[in-house]
């Protein structure tokens, strides 16, 4: 059975055993809680969800096994549909490429299925082999966010991290180059918050839901989870406003730096124009040009001309040009 990845019978004080064959169907059927874990991309993943909990509705499995998803809780009889989503990582892919874990659970039987392999799943399976894992369905949800909600704390440390560097070279040195960095702090940011913020109204949900299974222990975790999300979403909401704040005053200095190198050049032209007019009229190759017989006329016109730029530069003091 390639397509089921995980699979565990509870036996209610933190432990579990690994389940195989038929008795997985079984547990999922029994009074007692069993928890089966799939592949949403192998081909035979349909077919046993369709084969063996065929007594839930039907569209249990259309949300576990969809394309694309977005984090939302659906109350279903005594169970609930639960999509959320975790930061990816995987080998070699970008932590904003949030992982998404479909599972439906009630008193009895915990079904979830992945696209792709998650971290904290596997984390839960650990702590089984322990008997350091969940007691009933709602341990197990609440440990689940929980995992999620810390995994995500480095990656959006780290984010802001980068908001306070980029910060920091700004004040120190303005670089085009830093545009690039902005705008990929702000991208991350958007892509994050996109998943989190109905994550966070699905936990809201979750612990609004009136679900007999669910103990006021893990009704209080889940609230914990819920106060995570909801400084997470809160963090990106700051880390995109600071990342646009810094590309607004990136472009005000590098700005100012053009109006400053254009002024100083503007400046100088005005200094050379009158000077280049003087020379050229004086150096037109026609008869007439006075003082060309006078062997000191060069240095009496570059005299007058010195005297010009020194005239020049105290009009534009007065004018309070520069």
């Amino acid at each position: 059975m390639d397509h089921i990845r995980l699979s565990y019978a509870f036996d209610g004080n933190g432990g579990g055993t690994k389940l195989t064959g038929d008795a997985i169907s079984e547990g999922l059927k029994s009074d007692k809680l069993a928890w089966v874990h799939l592949d949403a991309n192998h081909p035979d993943s349909r077919a046993w969800l369709e084969a063996e909990i065929s007594y839930l509705d039907p569209f249990i499995i259309e949300a576990l096994l969809a394309e694309e998803t977005r984090p939302r809780m659906t109350e279903i009889g005594e169970g609930v549909l639960l999509i959320l989503r975790g930061v990816n990582l995987n080998e070699n892919a970008d932590p904003e490429d949030m992982v998404s874990i479909r599972l439906y659970a009630d008193a009895h039987r915990i079904i979830s299925v992945r696209k792709r392999r998650l971290k904290a799943i596997h984390d839960i399976a650990d702590r089984l082999d322990e008997g350091k894992g969940p007691k009933d369905a709602g341990g197990f949800i609440s440990q689940l966010a929980m995992r999620l909600f810390e995994r995500m704390q480095p990656v959006l440390t780290d984010l802001d991290e980068q908001t306070d560097d980029i910060e920091e070279s700004i004040t120190e040195d303005a670089d085009e180059a830093l545009r690039r960095d902005i705008v990929t702090v702000r991208k991350k940011a958007i892509i994050f918050r996109r998943y989190m913020a109905p994550q966070r109204d699905a936990i809201s949900q979750l612990r609004m839901a009136d679900l007999p299974w669910m103990s006021e222990r893990d009704q209080r975790e889940i609230y914990e989870a819920l106060n995570h999300i909801t400084r997470y979403v809160e963090d990106l909401d700051a880390i995109r406003e600071r990342a646009q704040i810094v590309k607004d005053e990136l472009a005000n200095i590098l700005a100012n730096r053009l109006n400053r190198n254009m002024y100083v050049l503007s400046v100088i032209a005005a200094i050379f124009l009158p000077l280049g007019f003087l020379t050229g009229l004086l150096g037109v190759n026609v008869g007439g040009i006075p003082g060309s017989e006078n062997p000191a006329s060069f240095w009496i016109f570059s005299g007058l001309l010195v005297l010009l730029v020194v005239g020049q530069i105290w009009v534009f003091k007065k004018l309070k040009w520069f």
